[in-house]
């Protein structure tokens, strides 16, 4: 790889990174409306509901479930996977009595993967 192409991707992450912990300052998870948390790599998307205060993961949902990977067929990184682990967090969440939560969208622009998944777990009952 070029270094063009390596600073290029350094200086991406960084940005979102930047852009993540400036959300963070004002995005907190609590007991009534814990945090749902979006990360997401070239290959996979991971979810998950965070209560903030005790410092716990209530529920979680990535598209390297077995469950998901069947359902998708194909590969896991797409909108469909997204809309998918949506689903699935937010049925996982709401077993666990979670109804309203924040949404943190990682640093990440709400386009593509990260607004599927949050449209479809505002389709499940999710409150955000």
């Amino acid at each position: 790889m070029s270094d063009y192409i390596t600073k290029r991707n350094k200086a991406k992450r960084a940005r979102r990174e930047r852009a993540h912990l400036r959300l963070r300052k004002r995005v907190r998870g609590s007991a009534e409306r814990p945090r749902l948390s979006v990360y997401k790599s070239l290959r996979f998307i991971y979810a998950q509901v965070i209560d903030d205060d005790k410092g716990v993961t209530l529920a979680q949902a990535n598209s390297s479930d077995a469950s998901v990977r069947e359902q998708v067929g194909g590969s896991t990184g797409t909108k469909a996977a997204a809309k998918l682990v949506g689903e699935l967090v937010a049925a996982r969440a709401r077993e666990k009595g979670v109804e309203k939560v924040v949404f943190d969208r990682g640093g990440y622009i709400y386009h593509g993967r990260v607004q599927a998944l949050a449209e479809a777990a505002r389709d499940k009952g999710l409150q955000f």
